[in-house]
């Protein structure tokens, strides 16, 4: 009885070392196929823009779906937890697991960031943008530099900036006399480019459209231009693009992703990959569509530049465009790139 006593104790005593010892290696362990992870996601886009719903939502609901609710997403708009700025370090030192920014949140870091936030009248169409990014190659480039920094990259989409205005421009004297509100590299461009330009907050830019401060503006393109009203008292819409660009960004902590299963890592992959394409089709799409509302309804007319125009403004562009390829040797390639591919084609 005795014996039989002692050898249940020492069963028990290793049980129980083999339960301490295996939670203690479950405790450490990467997250396993079984478990639940929530990820806090930081936008820069506020809850109000059609981006935080159109790209973000989209993106969390695809995501739980597709890890049948293994990963979930937590989404904070702008603000909420950093400053937009301050998101790419977070995700960087992995205080968040996921950010969305606009590359130019990150030029200190990324070199690469200049010509993704837009090389000025370098492509025409999101289809020119979108096979510079995945097919040439320039996708990967900037995945790379972003890896340096233990973040993996992936561009939400790409889209135009176009301009609305008052007066059609006809001629290169009109680009020139032109009080025009603009922001970031674009204001610069336009700046060289002859016209005198102004940055207005985005809550006053109506006024100073309809009292005349400002002859026109860029606040996105189409679908930006109506939900600002815009087409009220600007008819005008300009083209060809200022830039098309993948200016939105969505940034994944290394780290984070490492501690998912690999399945599971590629699930998160495979959708960051689906939700470009899915996004910029979509993007372009609306924009047609709300371009084509805005000369039905508001009676706005396409101001299709002339052809000595965007000679004139191409110029100014290619000046920029030298200034970037300076800051490093990727931006240096990069925009090598796009001007080879500006000539294949027939633009350059």
């Amino acid at each position: 009885m005795k014996i039989l006593t002692t050898a249940r104790t020492t069963l028990t005593v290793y049980a129980s070392a083999l339960t301490l010892g295996l939670t203690a290696a479950l405790a450490s362990a990467p997250v396993t196929a079984q478990e639940t992870t929530t990820w806090k996601v930081q936008s820069h886009w506020p809850g109000a823009s059609s981006s935080y719903e159109d790209s973000l939502v989209r993106l969390k609901n695809v995501i739980e779906e597709r890890t049948n609710g293994r990963l979930k997403l937590e989404l904070y708009e702008s603000g909420a937890l950093f400053k937009p700025t301050e998101t790419f370090n977070a995700v960087s030192r992995g205080i968040l697991e996921m950010g969305t920014i606009s590359p130019a949140y990150a030029q200190s870091k990324i070199s690469l960031a200049g010509v993704a936030s837009g090389l000025p009248l370098a492509f025409q169409t999101p289809a020119e943008a979108a096979y510079f990014h995945m097919a040439m190659g320039f996708e990967e480039m900037l995945r790379e530099e972003a890896a340096e920094h233990n973040v993996y990259w992936a561009t939400d989409k790409v889209y135009q900036t176009e301009m609305v205005v008052k007066e059609p421009i006809k001629s290169v004297e009109d680009l020139k006399q032109l009080k025009i509100r603009s922001s970031g590299a674009l204001e610069k461009f336009l700046a060289e480019a002859g016209a005198a330009t102004t940055y207005i907050t985005g809550a006053e830019l109506y006024s100073a459209l309809d009292s005349g401060i400002v002859d026109g503006a860029h606040w996105g393109a189409a679908q930006g231009a109506y939900s600002m009203s815009l087409y009220e008292v600007a008819k005008y819409h300009v083209k060809p693009a200022l830039n098309v660009a993948g200016t939105d960004v969505i940034i994944v902590s290394q780290k984070a992703l490492d501690a998912l299963p690999e399945g599971m890592q590629a699930t998160v992959k495979d959708a960051l990959k689906e939700q470009f394409w899915v996004r910029t089709n979509e993007y372009e799409h609306k924009e047609k569509v709300t371009l084509q509302k805005a000369v039905e309804e508001e009676g706005v007319e396409i101001n299709t530049l002339p052809q000595d125009v965007q000679d004139h403004m191409l110029q100014a562009a290619q000046k920029f465009w030298d200034e970037e390829a300076k800051t490093s040797d990727n931006a240096a390639k990069a925009v090598e790139m796009v001007k080879e591919y500006l000539k294949e084609l027939g633009r350059l």
